[in-house]
């Protein structure tokens, strides 16, 4: 239960002392962890939730902080809690702070146990269905006590949610840009194959090239996606203007829709292997190839990392396919 009292401050906010020749603020540990899950959640209820407080109390330690260190960090709206800028940069330096005391608890207390804690995840349906949903079985089974959640993202929101720090580690496709914190450790290589169904089978007996497919109707994942945007500058490089007839927002929503005649289009080639080998699916020749891409663990460098989530690593870069 976290205890906050106004005594805890002096009458403008501020504890000060003396350490080798600096001024260091003396701001009460209970006020940053208060900031931490306030950071997380973007929710004071969801804060005082984490905390086992009550929301009032975590209202006031953040008017606390905010005096001890003489700014701003919380935007309040109708819409919610937003970080001002310096509220980002605290949060970024007092998040990692958190990990790193969290990882050296549990490594304390786990030490020659089983490995215990819970990940939350963020990833794409691509790589769910590639290797990950086989990975986590395989690790569940070895670790039955790690526990995950685990959020579907597009790549581009699974980086944006890591970046933030809401997700403990993104599994996501390339290509994709990071900043210089996030550190990627590739898993397992792909190439997407173009594919027809049994109205367009007549597209697999002659190699053609992509311009002479550029009327076909087409089937790709959604404008917000780096999928499409992939596929969109590779028709660019060949002389062709990507105009999907139908986008749909899952992968797993591509091979139905084109066996279904509904057009043509790119998907990795493992997810279209069952289809093609029952013949319900038709690979199109072409002669020009989309470059291999990548499934990819991506993770916050900056932040300490916990056991449960080393060993899920670990696990994820050194299993063999």
């Amino acid at each position: 239960m976290m205890a906050v009292y106004a005594s805890d401050a002096c009458h403008d906010g501020r504890k000060l002392r003396r350490e080798r020749g600096r001024c260091i603020m003396n701001i009460n540990y209970e006020y940053y962890r208060a900031f931490y899950y306030v950071g997380k959640y973007r929710n004071i209820t969801k804060a005082a939730q984490a905390l086992g407080s009550s929301q009032p109390n975590v209202t006031r330690a953040m008017k606390l902080l905010e005096n001890a260190l003489g700014c701003q960090l919380l935007l309040r709206s109708n819409k919610g809690i937003a970080l001002t800028e310096k509220g980002e940069l605290l949060y970024e330096r007092v998040s990692a702070a958190f990990y790193q005391i969290q990882a050296a608890e549990e490594e304390l207390s786990l030490d020659g146990k089983l490995i215990e804690g819970t990940i939350i995840l963020g990833t794409t349906e691509t790589a769910l269905h590639l290797m990950l949903f086989r990975r986590l079985k395989e690790f569940k089974r070895e670790n039955p006590k790690v526990r995950f959640k685990i959020y579907n993202y597009s790549t581009k929101d699974a980086i944006h949610e890591l970046t933030r720090g809401a997700i403990d580690i993104s599994v996501v496709t390339s290509p994709f840009h990071v900043n210089r914190n996030i550190k990627s450790e590739k898993l397992f290589d792909f190439r997407d194959v173009l594919i027809c169904g049994s109205a367009y089978a007549d597209l697999a007996c002659t190699r053609r090239h992509l311009r002479e497919l550029a009327g076909y109707p087409w089937v790709c994942l959604g404008k917000n996606t780096v999928t499409y945007d992939m596929t969109s500058d590779f028709f660019l490089r060949n002389g062709v203007v990507l105009k999907p007839d139908i986008e749909v927002a899952t992968a797993d929503l591509m091979v139905p829709m084109i066996q279904n005649n509904l057009g043509i289009g790119y998907v990795p080639e493992q997810l279209a292997q069952p289809e093609l080998n029952a013949k319900n699916v038709f690979r199109v020749p072409v002669y020009e190839e989309m470059e291999t891409r990548a499934v990819c663990a991506l993770y916050d460098a900056k932040r300490g990392r916990r056991r449960c989530e080393k060993e899920f690593l670990e696990y994820l870069t050194t299993v063999d396919e």
